[in-house]
């Protein structure tokens, strides 16, 4: 395989689905609890994709208003057809969120500040449009640890081809790191900053069910595995294949680790 640059694909919201979603899903109430903001607040999610942390603040948090920003208006027809009205929908950008200064009381996004080109400034909008002693919280996968079953995929795409590494998540965004995000919300002059794991299983009821998502085409890694031809991404497969811890069932029981980060506005 030759040297090229492949760039991430984010537009099908159903394939994000059976990727990750599904494990986004159980990640969110956990971070909700920890986060603990009091509930009847204003509410606004960075990056809401499919809309799995929006469907559990309304859920856990019971919201005055929630709103969702998103770039992706695949991910936001999916978001739509979840959460039909309950939350105000914008498609827009993390660097430039379309909601009035101090206009809501608690600010999260999952799974989204390592794919921003300049978290910083995502960050600033975020605190720009919480009010004083008001709530910010993220989260993002820990790739380069316990996210196991991309771990996984990583580290035998990098030993059938070394060029890969600079594809790896886990080398790609080293802000998914508990020290990296305390100095992000530091600089950001939030105060109380604290960072935790959140670790989920995720268990595949066999080998297909791990690998077919990986051919949907949205992802880092399917965005990978889709700009293979049919004999590298075959050798991939059964590489893959030979290394996941199987059960004798056929079963596959990986963990996924979260890092989570909280902070608020100064007062």
């Amino acid at each position: 395989m030759s040297q090229r640059h492949v760039a991430d694909a984010w537009e099908r919201g159903d394939a994000y689905e059976r990727y990750v979603g599904r494990w986004s899903r159980r990640v969110a109430p956990l971070f909700l609890g920890w986060l603990d903001a009091p509930a009847g607040r204003r509410w606004l999610d960075v990056g809401c994709g499919t809309g799995a942390l929006c469907a559990a603040i309304l859920d856990a948090c019971a919201p005055t208003t929630l709103d969702g920003v998103e770039p992706s208006e695949g991910f936001l027809e999916i978001a739509r057809q979840q959460l039909s009205d309950r939350v105000t929908l914008h498609q827009g950008s993390a660097a430039a969120i379309p909601l009035g200064t101090a206009t809501v009381d608690v600010t999260v996004s999952g799974l989204v500040l390592n794919f921003v080109p300049e978290p910083s400034a995502a960050l600033a909008e975020m605190v720009r449009v919480t009010r004083r002693d008001g709530f910010i919280g993220a989260y993002v996968w820990d790739y380069a640890g316990k996210m196991e079953f991309m771990r996984f995929f990583w580290d035998v795409a990098t030993q059938l081809d070394a060029q890969v590494a600079q594809m790896d998540q886990g080398v790609r965004f080293p802000l998914c790191r508990p020290d990296a995000l305390t100095e992000l919300f530091a600089a950001a002059t939030l105060e109380n900053v604290e960072v935790t794991a959140i670790d989920i299983p995720t268990s595949f009821a066999d080998f297909d069910d791990y690998w077919l998502p990986f051919l949907g085409g949205t992802g880092s890694a399917p965005t990978y595995v889709k700009s293979l031809d049919e004999a590298a991404r075959a050798r991939l497969r059964e590489s893959i294949r030979e290394r996941l811890p199987s059960r004798p069932d056929g079963s596959i029981l990986m963990t996924a680790r979260a890092w989570a980060v909280r902070g608020r506005v100064a007062a």
